[in-house]
């Protein structure tokens, strides 16, 4: 009995403690965080090694950055000496030439292609009927565009969409869209009237790079979308216009005020690639169709057209590289240097041997508009849209020797009355 008392006793201490615990148990207050003194200390040493470890970096990086601006404002190119070159005394130099219009600048574009085949149909349509036509460059970029965008859904992302091109673009606009006279569409929107691609181009691609990563190849959708993209930049081509009074839409105005057949136009290589007399690729990026109706030509009648059509009363486009010393912006001037290559050494193996090993790339196009044999040598009066050529004192001009052209330039483009018997 006692032991049963005693343990309900107990029990009894157990339970009033464990009430008296419950009522004195302590409410949730906020409070000021726990402070650690001597982790602050270590924390501020680490911070104030970094700092020294960083003032340090910054001291090295801007030496270095200091190095390499004061090299880039130093570097030279290297450059002929056209101090002792007998170079035309300027475009009038050239004596009567065909038809064109002065040089239109290309701006911020990589557009070259279009302006100097845009020339080269204006004097055509000069030299064939008697009309001055100033024709819109923008017209033909803008349904470029539209074409490599449905190539590209088409080739499901294996097809170029940049700004380079060939001439043979041009020719082929006109076969499928017309074409439109400047007035009737500038194809810029910017205030200054001047032409910056940049923003458009990085907006293309962008949108190209969504439809390639997520699959998205639905040809409609993606021409509807960079046609916006377009419009946004360019502005809206016009579906009807009125031009001397009359009102076309860019076909007709193609085929009644224009009358140029595209089939007359054949572009030309001179390669060892491919049998000479026969149609081949011309392999390079701007070559985006990747046609292979080049028409190619050993290099001594490939000269020979470029250098005749002139007196003839023709004009060529001209492309290939102008990356070369001999080409000089402020010289207005393209030669072949003695210490490059002797002009006797200059052949098809020379002119091969650079396209092989990449020194003659396909950089830019231009329009050949004139021709004279000065102190024996070829000069050619070539009309340019690129920045360099306003550099000198004849902007938009270059004379070039024909050295120049037959070692550097890829292709040109020329009415097929030009190749009479040389074509099949």
């Amino acid at each position: 009995m006692m032991r049963s008392m005693i343990c309900c006793a107990m029990a009894l201490v157990v339970l009033l403690g464990a009430a008296a615990t419950l009522a004195d148990n302590p409410q949730p207050i906020y409070r000021d965080a726990n402070e650690y003194p001597v982790l602050d200390e270590i924390i501020a040493a680490r911070e104030s090694q970094q700092a020294v470890a960083d003032s340090l970096q910054a001291v090295i990086d801007q030496r270095y950055a200091d190095e390499a601006e004061a090299a880039d404002e130093a570097e030279q190119s290297l450059r002929v000496d056209f101090s002792g070159i007998n170079k035309p005394s300027g475009p009038e130099a050239f004596g009567e030439t065909p038809f064109y219009f002065p040089p239109s600048p290309q701006y911020y574009t990589g557009t070259c292609w279009a302006f100097c085949s845009t020339s080269f149909l204006e004097s055509e349509v000069a030299r064939l009927h008697g009309k001055q036509v100033k024709l819109s460059e923008m017209f033909t970029v803008y349904w470029a565009y539209v074409e490599k965008a449905r190539r590209f859904v088409r080739e499901q992302g294996h097809s170029v969409v940049a700004e380079g091109g060939q001439d043979g673009d041009t020719i082929a606009i006109l076969h499928l869209y017309g074409a439109v006279p400047a007035e009737s569409y500038r194809g810029i929107l910017n205030p200054d009237g001047r032409f910056d691609h940049t923003p458009m181009i990085r907006e293309l691609k962008s949108y190209l790079k969504w439809i390639e990563e997520g699959g998205h190849w639905n040809e409609e959708i993606v021409v509807a979308n960079v046609r916006r993209i377009l419009d946004s930049h360019l502005g809206t081509p016009p579906e009807t216009f009125v031009h001397d009074d009359v009102n076309y839409t860019p076909r007709t105005f193609c085929d009644d005020v224009l009358q140029l057949d595209p089939d007359d136009y054949v572009s030309c290589i001179s390669t060892m690639t491919e049998p000479f007399y026969t149609y081949g690729l011309l392999d390079v990026t701007d070559n985006w169709r990747r046609e292979e109706n080049y028409f190619n030509l050993p290099l001594e009648d490939f000269y020979k057209v470029i250098r005749e059509s002139i007196p003839a009363g023709y004009t060529v486009t001209i492309g290939g590289d102008n990356s070369e010393p001999g080409l000089d912006g402020l010289e207005d001037c393209a030669v072949i240097p003695s210490w490059d290559i002797p002009a006797k050494y200059i052949d098809q193996g020379s002119r091969e041997f650079r396209i092989d090993n990449g020194t003659t790339g396909d950089d830019h196009g231009i329009h050949v508009v004139g021709y004279k044999r000065i102190k024996g040598v070829d000069w050619f009066l070539i009309k340019d849209s690129n920045r360099s050529s306003r550099l000198g004192t004849y902007q938009g001009y270059y004379f070039f020797t024909g050295d120049y052209i037959r070692l550097k330039m890829l292709n040109f483009l020329a009415h097929k009355d030009r190749l009479e018997g040389l074509l099949p």
